[in-house]
């Protein structure tokens, strides 16, 4: 009798938890058009997610005035409020403050709509399980069934994910997130918990943005030429995914949190503006750089400009979260994969004619995130749900992170 209580608790949580998850999400994609608007006078969509009509100037002031303010903002929270807990912390059952995780989660979001080069897909995840803390809190009052601390954390790790398919309409990849990167398990209770909550959160966030691609390529079959290239692809990403992974690891682990942080974001803030001044595709969280690999076939822009542009972007991300800011990774990690990719693209184009560039792009997009995040299932599931792949994509792609993560592991193993 009292495991059927803890199952209609749980299965109860799980509905609650997932509609708040998905109102968290859609709160935080409002927010980030808010912002861009109002900084960069434009709102992107998947095939202009440039700012290239807002002008030199607009995105340096941008950049700069944020970057001045989110410092503020971060340099607060960290000194004057209770200190923050990460998603991990918080599945061993330490308690995610919610004026802190709010204003942390919130100030993630503004840095990127400024043009911050970070990822935006933590705060969505923080913001889920700290929610579904704060349910589990709530219910704890109102009924004598007390869950087990499995199932705590699967609540917590579920809406982590599902704060994640929220903002991408990716239900699969916030699912495999939860399972593959926090519960590191699959069994079926997780994965009935982990889907319904991500299925929920998708729907809440489809009705800002509706069931779109979040990056715009081809729609046709994979070739099977992809399936001898990602064979090259595949491994060469996953060296540079280790190498990636190796410094964002380190700037997170060095980031600066005390007095020096009102100096140093702001410093780098600038230095990605007067980047962004002529190369607005290394701003925000990777996907004006990975949305215009994929849309180019012009060889000479990708390996004069694209190329640089995937470098710039890699270092501003390490000091922009070295100086201080938070946010994610995954986005930034596809933007740099997918100029990889491309280059491979090249290549093989000119042998090949009848094989699109952005098919080897996302080759390298997906086997790059795969590397840097060491989760194949999450990264592959991620490329193919936010790109609306056809189904032949499965394959090449499923090789693809497998090489990757294989040779990251080897690079990790060797650097310890």
């Amino acid at each position: 009798m009292l495991k059927s209580k803890e199952n209609r608790v749980l299965a109860i949580s799980t509905i609650i938890i997932g509609v708040l998850a998905g109102m968290g999400s859609l709160a935080l994609s409002l927010f980030y058009d808010v912002i861009e608007h109002l900084f960069l006078r434009y709102n992107e969509t998947t095939w202009s997610p440039v700012a290239w009509a807002a002008g030199g100037k607009i995105r340096l002031i941008s950049l700069v005035v944020g970057g001045i303010l989110a410092a503020l903002s971060w340099w607060f929270m960290r000194t004057k409020m209770k200190p923050t807990v990460s998603i991990n912390q918080g599945l061993d059952g330490k308690k995610m403050p919610v004026g802190t995780t709010a204003l942390h989660v919130f100030t993630q979001i503004f840095f990127v709509g400024v043009g911050g080069s970070v990822g935006k897909e933590l705060a969505p995840r923080e913001l889920g399980a700290m929610l579904s803390q704060t349910w589990q809190r709530f219910m704890s009052k109102f009924t004598p069934v007390q869950l087990s601390p499995e199932d705590r954390k699967l609540l917590v790790a579920a809406a982590a994910g599902a704060g994640f398919a929220g903002v991408y309409i990716a239900p699969i990849t916030g699912t495999m997130f939860s399972l593959e990167l926090l519960l590191k398990r699959i069994d079926q209770r997780s994965i009935l918990v982990s889907l319904t909550m991500s299925i929920e959160a998708m729907l809440v966030g489809s009705l800002l943005k509706g069931f779109h691609p979040y990056y715009g390529v081809g729609n046709g079959k994979f070739s099977l030429i992809s399936t001898l290239v990602v064979l090259v692809v595949g491994p060469v990403c996953g060296i540079l995914g280790s190498l990636f992974r190796k410094l964002f690891k380190w700037a997170n682990a060095h980031q600066t949190r005390d007095n020096k942080l009102l100096w140093q974001l702001p410093l780098v803030a600038l230095l990605t503006g007067l980047i962004a001044f002529y190369f607005p595709e290394i701003m925000s969280n990777g996907r004006p750089l990975a949305q215009t690999a994929f849309a180019t076939t012009n060889a000479g822009f990708i390996l004069k400009v694209l190329l640089i542009g995937a470098v710039l972007k890699a270092l501003v991300t390490v000091l922009s979260l070295r100086a201080g800011a938070s946010g994610g990774t995954l986005t930034p990690s596809i933007a740099i994969g997918a100029v990889v990719g491309v280059t491979f693209g090249i290549v093989v184009n000119h042998f090949f004619p009848a094989v699109p560039i952005w098919e080897t792009g996302l080759l390298g997009a997906s086997s790059l995130l795969a590397a840097s995040q060491q989760a194949p299932l999450m990264a592959l599931f991620m490329i193919f749900e936010v790109c609306h792949l056809n189904y032949s994509a499965l394959l090449p792609l499923g090789l693809g992170v497998c090489l990757a993560v294989i040779t990251s592991k080897y690079i990790l193993k060797k650097a310890h």
